[in-house]
């Protein structure tokens, strides 16, 4: 009788989980020793979501940067399996399914990133947008096209709530998008915008949002946000300014079910995981991305950005095949390769590995190195295939009209 192989469920389809997947599948394993490998996610697609932002402007389209599971793990023994995880039984070693069957598993890998937290201000459940999903997008799309559609509306007035990469990306392409008719502002409760970011990018952001007649409000908190306005709190001064979108970007947290789990957390609810990536007293648990308080071999807090995720699941995926093949175990490093965001439909900034570039160029830099880092190599094809052609099929319809 054939021993029951055994199972690795990834739960979380992001940058860590699917790749992590992915990596695992290339693993060579011996004969008879392959486990079976489950990435669990709650949609049906991946969301490359540095590149969301490009949908607002028709830049990109969505297959492009939300591809199906099914199409990613076509070419791979990589079973995906859509449901939402309510719960993990530790000792039982599964995972709870909403209305399926349990998932047994000998490793887990919890890769399922972070949710924006409901901030505690009157009227933000009504009010607020926030901006980390597809789901997100293409409601904010919906808003804009029926805020554009009205002709009596001279001007279309936006408020985005923070001033790190999200909100500053934001800001450029609803500027570039609506032009005249745009009245944004961006309110940081923080005296300057991208804390933390090379001063090459501050210095081109700062640019780009004066460029475009976008308002910053720094050191402004919000303390309300009755229908059509917003209310600001300015070294003790209260205002009230009318809006039609109020766009939310600050502040990630834990999927609130981890925070009951029996295992040791943060301050903040994090999972706390040790260099190799397992979690503390449980080495058959791996963590990664914005579910956990990752910290590398040196000591050095691992950022909840795409680029850490990226290096992480590599790192996470040769562990768990080496705790089942008897292989020891890699400490994670992590080596930050710099940053780059856009800076409106035809510009961005980037500076890491000893460059700094800005404008066209560095949005094309952008580009590259995004579709580089696409999930497959099918995908990465058919992607850059249509970012050649794209401009050229776009020229002959306009010679067409």
């Amino acid at each position: 009788m054939s021993e029951q192989p055994q199972q690795i469920c990834i739960l979380g389809g992001g940058f860590g989980g699917l790749y992590t997947a992915l990596r695992l599948d290339q693993l060579p394993w011996e004969r008879g020793m392959r486990p079976e490998i489950v990435l669990v996610d709650q949609r049906d697609r991946f969301l490359f979501t540095p590149l969301l932002y490009e949908l607002l402007t028709d830049e990109l389209q969505t297959w492009e940067i939300a591809p199906p599971f099914a199409e990613l793990l076509a070419e791979t023994d990589v079973r995906f399996c859509q449901g939402r995880v309510v719960d993990i039984a530790v000792d039982q070693q599964q995972v709870l399914l909403d209305g399926q069957a349990p998932l047994a598993y000998d490793r887990l890998a919890i890769a399922l990133g972070g949710i924006t937290p409901r901030a505690d201000i009157p009227g933000w459940s009504e009010q607020a947008l926030p901006f980390r999903s597809l789901v997100d997008a293409e409601c904010l799309r919906a808003r804009l096209r029926d805020l554009e559609r009205q002709p009596e509306r001279d001007k279309i007035r936006v408020a985005i709530v923070g001033g790190g990469y999200s909100g500053i990306e934001l800001a450029c392409k609803l500027a570039d998008r609506l032009g005249t008719r745009g009245r944004i502002r961006i309110i940081e409760r923080g005296t300057e915008i991208l804390k933390g970011s090379p001063e090459f990018n501050r210095q081109a952001a700062r640019q780009a949002l004066s460029d475009r007649q976008i308002w910053l409000d720094l050191e402004t908190t919000v303390t309300a946000m009755p229908k059509g306005a917003i209310a600001l709190d300015y070294r003790g001064r209260t205002d009230e300014i009318p809006v039609d979108l109020v766009l939310w970007t600050v502040g990630t947290r834990a999927v609130p079910w981890l925070t009951q789990l029996p295992l040791k957390q943060d301050e903040r609810g994090l999972l706390v995981a040790e260099a190799t990536l397992q979690l503390v007293d449980h080495p058959e648990l791996f963590a990664l991305g914005d579910a956990a308080a990752n910290f590398d071999a040196s000591g050095q807090r691992i950022p909840a950005t795409a680029q850490a995720a990226l290096q992480q699941a590599d790192f996470c995926a040769w562990n768990l095949w080496a705790s089942l093949t008897d292989r020891p175990l890699l400490p994670y490093r992590y080596f930050p390769l710099g940053e780059m965001l856009a800076l409106g439909t035809d510009s961005a900034v980037l500076s890491g590995l000893g460059l700094k570039l800005d404008g066209p160029l560095a949005y094309l830099a952008r580009r590259l190195a995004y579709l580089y880092r696409m999930p497959t190599l099918q995908h990465q094809l058919a992607v850059g295939v249509n970012w050649l052609t794209r401009p050229a099929l776009t020229a002959l319809s306009q010679l067409a009209l």
